[in-house]
């Protein structure tokens, strides 16, 4: 398979010319909040920092959702417009290219999702395209629960794909503006390995118990595990 494109049983994500990559923790990210959505909660939704269109591409595929997609990297929005171009759901996705700081939207939004900058306290890159796809040099993370707090609906769900050692501050962070863990993932590489990435899916309403669940997307022999290949097997050509 070329290393300009990714392809899915329904659709193929093109990123000749895109800094932010398909990778397999976002797919997973992808299919994990798919998957956590009562099929009848959610009408509108908004794809924060909506790279090559993976997410909202993923969600269509299994719920009949009217995406905005916010891009700050032209080449981004541009590489999100033609892949959603190309798939089944060109007229159920709006791509706009501007800053969440700039994006005043006349609505609220029944799902918001994200796979938001990872690195805010690590070292830059001399990448710009980089900078602004994995550090706070355009967005952090108290501006996107700020953001979120103002425009998300009184039942609307919060979905987001941290790094493992942002777990403490997010979740700290999160009370301060009202939101309630429903469900979090952690995900590691293998079961030897430490957590590396956490999913979490959001609300404003607090829960007896938290849903918690850990998953290894591969086994000690690096082949793909039973519960990846459960997520992931609707998606994937092959596994």
């Amino acid at each position: 398979m070329s290393n300009s494109y990714f392809q899915f049983k329904q659709f193929i994500i093109h990123q000749d010319k895109c800094a932010m990559k398909v990778c397999t923790d976002a797919c997973l990210f992808g299919a994990w909040m798919a998957n956590a959505i009562n099929e009848d909660s959610i009408k509108t939704g908004l794809d924060i920092g909506g790279g090559t269109g993976l997410l909202s591409l993923m969600l269509s595929q299994k719920h009949p959702v009217q995406i905005d997609i916010i891009e700050i990297n032209p080449e981004a929005a541009n590489q999100a417009k033609d892949n959603i171009h190309l798939s089944s759901w060109k007229y159920n996705i709006n791509i706009i290219n501007e800053s969440l700081q700039d994006f005043y939207p006349s609505k609220k939004y029944d799902f918001i999702f994200s796979n938001p900058p990872f690195f805010e306290e690590d070292l830059l890159s001399s990448s710009d395209a980089k900078n602004s796809a994995k550090h706070h040099s355009t967005l952090t993370l108290s501006e996107l629960i700020q953001f979120a707090e103002v425009y998300l609906s009184n039942e609307g769900k919060l979905a987001l794909l941290l790094p493992f050692h942002r777990v403490d501050y997010f979740e700290n962070l999160i009370m301060r503006y009202g939101f309630y863990i429903e469900k979090k993932l952690l995900v590691k590489q293998t079961p030897s390995h430490s957590n590396f990435r956490a999913m979490y899916f959001l609300s404003r309403n607090k829960t007896d118990k938290i849903e918690e669940s850990q998953l290894s997307i591969h086994n000690n022999h690096r082949e793909y595990t039973p519960e990846f290949k459960t997520l992931l097997g609707e998606y994937y050509l092959t596994l």
